[in-house]
């Protein structure tokens, strides 16, 4: 790949420090992906040019004029605070006619709506779990007949697990209607309840091009829980070292058979197809002891830190971080052709 000018487009509280490289357990670092993009954009010979942005739009349009990036690496995942405007940054490059890697503005608007994303996916007789979506303007609400407990009360537009705590899961209307409260006033977003389903977890990493292609199915393991079939991916299981090791938490390629594997990804390839997604993405499914799986979420732009899931299960299929970083590269340049 020749060397091109790219502009690196983060949060500027994520803008990795001098010292980064120093420090050690980058991956529990709020800044751990922002820094395994930019070094390894560096070491691969591009002119990297890092830009914080929050609410400052007009400076973020003079330096897209003044550096003339080739491509800009998306790593914003919300503007001035709200995660609903990520999209619209990148409507903007859209209408610069600037290359950009990730998803179109259209993707992450479907994308970033975990109720929308559903009604497409059940639509196209893909399975997913009964849910009701209770908005904050929402104070007389009645529960749905459809939901069974156990439930799990989630945000309805956040990601990265924010809001998802063990009080998540609920087995009461008492219990689910205090989750959804705090959903609403200490988050700050809609709440959306889905009936939990107990069994195993699996991530499915899409990589974009011409022909999307899906890469292994990676599994989440508890392997210090007595019950790990009840367990899932916190806030906390995901982002605190402690709690990680005490549960002996990792990911690694899913045990299944060949046959499974198979049906999966054919499954994840189809929502991505019915969705309209053009970059790279994750889905992620659960399977119940009847091996039955149902897709939970589907996210636009995931992590892609290299101990991230996407990053890892790309490295199972031999593609280096660096050659994941080129082919995202390569997905935002055909974009624009």
């Amino acid at each position: 790949m020749k060397k091109n000018k790219i502009l690196v487009l983060v949060h500027p509280l994520l803008i990795p420090p001098e010292n980064a490289p120093t420090i050690k357990n980058k991956e529990f670092e709020d800044w751990s992906t922002e820094f395994d993009v930019i070094s390894t954009l560096e070491n691969l010979g591009h002119d990297v040019l890092v830009f914080g942005l929050y609410k400052n739009l007009e400076e973020l349009i003079e330096t897209l004029k003044s550096f003339g990036p080739d491509i800009v690496f998306n790593l914003l995942e919300e503007y001035a605070g709200d995660v609903n405007k990520d999209a619209h940054v990148v409507a903007l490059l859209e209408m610069m006619n600037i290359a950009y890697t990730g998803c179109s503005s259209k993707s992450l608007m479907i994308g970033r709506d975990k109720s929308l994303t559903k009604k497409i996916l059940a639509h196209h007789k893909l399975r997913t779990p009964q849910f009701q979506v209770i908005q904050k303007k929402d104070k007389d609400y009645q529960i749905g007949q459809r939901l069974t407990y156990p439930c799990i009360v989630k945000c309805l537009h956040e990601e990265a697990s924010k809001g998802i705590g063990q009080s998540s899961v609920v087995v009461s209307e008492e219990k689910l209607r205090q989750r959804v409260q705090f959903i609403h006033e200490s988050i700050g977003d809609d709440a959306i309840i889905e009936e939990f389903i107990a069994g195993r977890e699996f991530f499915v990493g899409i990589i974009p091009g011409k022909k999307a292609v899906t890469l292994p199915v990676w599994e989440l393991f508890f392997d210090n829980s007595e019950n790990p079939e009840k367990e899932f991916y916190t806030n906390r299981a995901k982002f605190n070292e402690k709690h990680r090791k005490k549960l002996g938490i990792r990911t690694d390629v899913a045990k299944l058979s060949a046959s499974e594997v198979k049906a999966i990804q054919k499954m994840c390839l189809k929502a991505y197809t019915v969705l309209g997604l053009d970059g790279h993405a994750r889905i992620d499914l659960r399977m119940d002891e009847k091996g039955v799986c149902s897709i939970l979420e589907v996210n636009t732009n995931p992590n892609i830190g290299i101990h991230d899931e996407y990053a890892l299960s790309a490295n199972h299929q031999e593609i280096n971080y660096s050659g994941l970083i080129s082919k995202l590269l390569r997905a935002g340049f055909q974009r624009l052709k």
